[in-house]
């Protein structure tokens, strides 16, 4: 029998749904901010005690509560400017090895990486060879998450592709289900050059998940068109990149010379920014 779940999804007008919700998250007036932000805290047990802003009072708007900011001293960066850290608070949803242009969905699927990346002008092979033999890491947001997404390691940016698409909800029950769902899905893939190889973040949006930010500017959400940009813009290690205006999933890919995921790292466990995602390299005896 099909999952309730997935099949309701199927009949919603997502993209409307997901629009009107937006309108509403973004209002300033009290009578709707108010009990949205107080609502959505004690529904999700959310704590203001790492949050810069300390009271909810304090934003302007739902959207402010949900993507704010953290105390620096919270989230400390592990290791060296070598030492590859998670992008954002989550759980591991999913990691593995890139294998023949592919990743680990759920249940035996497989999605391909260039069709995540939104590979459509010819480069295809030339962009996703570098990942062949690399990982892959996929990292979900909860609703009580925090929402800033951050840069994994020292590298340039050299390219972002706006993917236009639909909103499936992002969870354990829809990646077992439906099958691709990461290249159905809206998202803005960034492409990284670094001293260990390439580097790949691929920001998926998800049913509510009203828009998709970055500190350097993208076509906005919902993506119309694909939409792909150059860029020579470096980002230091664990600075803000971007947020989700609602919460989804962020994909992690790396080339082969990436030292392997820490041997704890499974699906379920928990990752903040900041921590190291993978083993640390033996210096010579």
């Amino acid at each position: 029998m099909a999952d309730p779940f997935i099949a309701l999804q199927h009949l919603l007008p997502r993209h409307a749904l997901t629009r009107l919700v937006g309108r509403l998250a973004a209002s300033e007036r009290g009578w709707v901010k108010t009990p949205f932000i107080r609502s959505f805290a004690r529904a999700y047990g959310i704590s203001l005690e790492e949050a810069e802003r300390a009271s909810f009072a304090d934003y302007e708007s739902f959207n402010a509560f949900f993507t704010r900011a953290l105390r620096e001293e919270v989230r400390p960066l592990e290791g060296d400017d070598q030492t590859l850290v998670s992008p954002v608070d989550g759980s591991v949803s999913q990691l593995g090895t890139i294998s023949e242009g592919t990743l680990f969905q759920a249940k035996g699927n497989r999605y391909r990486l260039d069709e995540l990346l939104g590979c459509r002008d010819g480069t295809a092979a030339e962009r996703i060879a570098p990942y062949e033999g690399g990982r892959f890491a996929t990292l979900y947001l909860a609703p009580s998450d925090y929402h800033r997404i951050h840069v994994p390691r020292l590298g340039t940016l050299i390219r972002s592709t706006a993917i236009p698409g639909t909103l499936f909800s992002v969870n354990g029950r829809t990646e077992a289900g439906i099958a691709n769902l990461f290249c159905q899905n809206e998202r803005l893939a960034l492409e990284f050059e670094t001293d260990q190889g390439p580097l790949a973040m691929v920001l998926v949006g998800a049913l509510i998940v009203g828009s998709i930010e970055t500190v350097f500017g993208t076509p906005p959400s919902p993506y119309r068109e694909l939409a792909q940009s150059t860029h020579r813009q470096t980002f230091t290690r664990g600075s803000e990149i971007g947020r989700f205006l609602l919460g989804s999933t962020v994909i992690v890919c790396t080339g082969p010379a990436e030292p392997p995921w820490r041997q704890e790292l499974r699906a379920g466990s928990r990752v903040l920014v900041g921590q190291s995602l993978t083993q640390a390299l033996k210096g010579p005896a």
